[in-house]
């Protein structure tokens, strides 16, 4: 007879949050990536995937084929819903949003971006050095790291037309979403960092399920931003 071993919710709830973190820190997963990354059954994480969709912490979604498909129905992935990736810890909450309404309000769109550029210029000086350091082909991966250790739980990937950094969890997504400059804000320290042009493919704050930046094949020098270039007049 077969054995079936208990869990009780109590001992559930520690695993199913390093479930629901994997699935925050790799993109959207299928139960069978969760069980290798995890090192449990597919039976096991199947049953914490249940539930937490149950919860309204992940969702289940078709996974997309590129290239030619084959037979039989695309495995399923799950995904963060934006219930669940606000169980996560945000830097900046209403009251955040409530002050740039009325920076807004009263300084008009350039004093918002001086202040998204403001807030990112300790982050930037922390990460020039170690930027410095690297070889050119070495940077994306040198910032996805340092991105992770602030909580941005980063990822680099490459495609024919250059790498991709990722960041599965954004701190200000909630205030981006309102104000974009945040995002611009960003993406304009990652090009003086890489010394190099960067696009923005997707945000968290648009609805995407991860903020994906591409990078050219060939980045160049990083670049010490002038005064102006970061807190416009």
């Amino acid at each position: 007879m077969q054995t079936v071993e208990k869990v009780s919710s109590v001992d559930d709830s520690p695993t199913r949050t390093r479930v629901s973190q994997t699935i925050l820190e790799n993109g959207p997963s299928t139960a069978a990536d969760l069980a290798d990354q995890l090192g449990l059954t597919s039976a096991a994480v199947r049953r914490h995937l249940d539930q937490l969709v149950a919860d309204g912490v992940v969702e289940a979604r078709d996974q997309r084929v590129t290239g030619q498909r084959g037979r039989g129905r695309p495995a399923k992935v799950f995904a963060i819903t934006d219930a669940g990736r606000d169980g996560f810890e945000h830097a900046y909450d209403e009251l955040a949003a409530g002050a740039l309404r009325y920076l807004a309000a009263t300084g008009g769109d350039e004093a918002v971006k001086a202040f998204a550029r403001h807030r990112l210029v300790d982050l930037e000086d922390r990460y020039r050095p170690l930027l410095a350091l690297a070889e050119p082909a070495q940077r994306p991966r040198v910032l996805a790291d340092a991105l992770s250790r602030d909580g941005f739980a980063a990822s680099v990937s490459t495609t024919p037309a250059g790498a991709q950094i990722c960041q599965h969890h954004c701190p200000v997504a909630h205030v981006a979403e309102e104000f974009p400059q945040m995002c611009e804000a960003e993406a304009e320290m990652f090009s003086r960092l890489l010394g190099s042009h960067v696009q923005r493919l997707a945000t968290i704050a648009h609805g995407d399920g991860v903020c994906t930046t591409h990078l050219p094949t060939t980045p160049t020098t990083p670049t010490t931003p002038t005064t102006a270039e970061r807190l416009p007049s």
